[in-house]
């Protein structure tokens, strides 16, 4: 029975990303309280977050030392994780990547995450070190805009510190 469980660990390193439901995502989350973290929502259909994945990649090697975390979360179906798989191997990202598990309601899931998501991609959530949600994207933004949301998120320990609540940031 150990040998399974270590096989499927193995799969899951070799590329296809761990399946996640609301609960999980939020175990996520709190598995990263006390850094910065920055939250991809992408498919491999999403055209803009395909675009927007290497400025991620290249944000997070450079504000992790600063203790930014970064995650993945893909919104594919079982019927494209050839796709994910080619995608991620093709990336490296060098973060951990999930996907929404198959199967559940995707708009309770969308409105779990982020009261004001109805599913746009991509969709980029900001978390200050308390683990609440700082701000967030909704579409392709520019890697200006990232770098405001993450110095924000590195500099204010606190979510509860912002002048401002969490709302869509423009470029």
């Amino acid at each position: 029975m150990a040998r399974a469980n270590a096989a499927s660990v193995a799969d899951v390193k070799a590329g296809d990303p761990q399946l996640v439901d609301l609960a999980g995502y939020k175990d996520i989350i709190a598995k990263y309280h006390g850094k910065g973290l920055l939250v991809t929502f992408w498919a491999t259909w999403c055209q803009p977050c395909r675009e927007e994945y290497p400025m991620i990649i290249a944000l997070s090697k450079e504000y992790g030392p600063q203790g930014l975390a970064v995650v993945g979360v893909s919104l594919d179906e079982d019927a494209d994780i050839g796709l994910v798989r080619q995608f991620l191997d093709k990336s490296q990202p060098g973060f951990p990547n999930y996907r929404q598990k198959p199967g559940i309601d995707a708009d309770s899931f969308y409105q779990g995450v982020n009261p004001d998501w109805r599913g746009t991609m991509p969709q980029t959530d900001f978390y200050g070190r308390d683990g609440h949600l700082a701000r967030y994207f909704v579409g392709q933004k520019s890697k200006d805009a990232f770098v405001q949301a993450i110095r924000l998120i590195l500099l204010t320990g606190e979510s509860g510190s912002l002048s401002t609540p969490a709302t869509p940031a423009g470029n």
